[in-house]
């Protein structure tokens, strides 16, 4: 297939270079053409606009940092939206809000395009190694369409629902990350409390019905109190904004989340959103 993508950071460069090992045309733009550099090189092709892109593939795929940025790509002065053709599938890979995912998908479906919210998990080790996990809404037809490009990148691939049903999946698993992440950090604390090595605690629940991903790689970042990214927390605490922004329109609250939700804004304030989320392990352990 022809495959545009737009966003070459620490997620859309590994995805592109697996477009291209799969053997898919892939062309590219990105708000700086630099970042394009290794990509070019590996053998992608360069457009001067979203519209550009659009014009010429038959799956456009954007990784970018929030709503407001997939609805400048796609819906902008120069974006997708503006020289795609009818039956163009927008394969959007950005975590945003639910709501913001039924909007876009609506102004482009006026436009005869399609439209799938795919946020990921997986880090950047899965976009590096194509095992990304990813969460679909919008039409089964649109993703038939769409799935060439995405097994190329991704190991797990479930239809949720109609639009914003994946948005709402990546939500949940937000959810269940920093939650996770809090309580490993309070596993941590309460062995050390207790003059207990974390790490053969550590060993034994991972053996149990304990065991997690999230206990395995953020228990061992803990232990060793290293916390370059990983999942940077000022993207983290963007995310849980939009899990309680969510929350909050359908009249529910989730204590858990909120209040770590808090603890990643705090490790924000405090200047370390560059470091991985699971650095709130070093606000926890300040308590009393």
């Amino acid at each position: 297939m022809h495959i545009g993508y737009i966003g070459l950071g620490i997620m859309g460069r590994p995805c592109v270079l697996n477009l291209l090992k799969a053997g898919h045309r892939v062309s590219v733009w990105a708000r700086r053409r630099e970042s394009a550099a290794p990509l070019l090189e590996a053998g992608a092709h360069w457009a001067d606009s979203p519209a550009a892109l659009a014009a010429e593939v038959e799956v456009l795929v954007s990784n970018v940092s929030d709503t407001a940025d997939v609805e400048a790509v796609l819906l902008g002065e120069n974006g997708a939206a503006r020289g795609a053709r009818p039956g163009l599938v927008c394969v959007d890979m950005s975590t945003i809000a639910p709501n913001g995912a039924r909007r876009i998908a609506a102004a482009l479906a006026e436009r005869g395009i399609d439209f799938l919210d795919c946020p990921v998990s997986g880090g950047e080790v899965g976009a590096v190694n194509g095992t990304l996990t990813i969460m679909v809404g919008g039409r089964a037809e649109a993703l038939e369409k769409a799935m060439p490009a995405l097994r190329a990148m991704g190991q797990t691939i479930t239809r949720i629902g109609d639009s914003g049903a994946g948005q709402v999946a990546k939500a949940c698993n937000q959810i269940a990350v920093a939650v996770g992440v809090a309580a490993v950090a309070e596993i941590v604390k309460l062995a050390r409390a207790c003059d207990v090595d974390p790490a053969p605690v550590r060993a034994a629940l991972l053996g149990g019905f304990a065991q997690s991903r999230v206990l395995d790689v953020h228990g061992q970042r803990m232990i060793d109190d290293n916390y370059a990214p990983g999942f940077k927390a000022k993207l983290h605490a963007k995310d849980m904004h939009i899990v309680l922004d969510t929350a909050r329109e359908q009249g529910i609250s989730l204590p858990a989340a909120e209040r770590t939700m808090q603890l990643i804004d705090q490790l924000v304030a405090q200047g370390d959103g560059e470091l991985d989320s699971s650095a709130i392990a070093r606000l926890i352990w300040q308590q009393n």
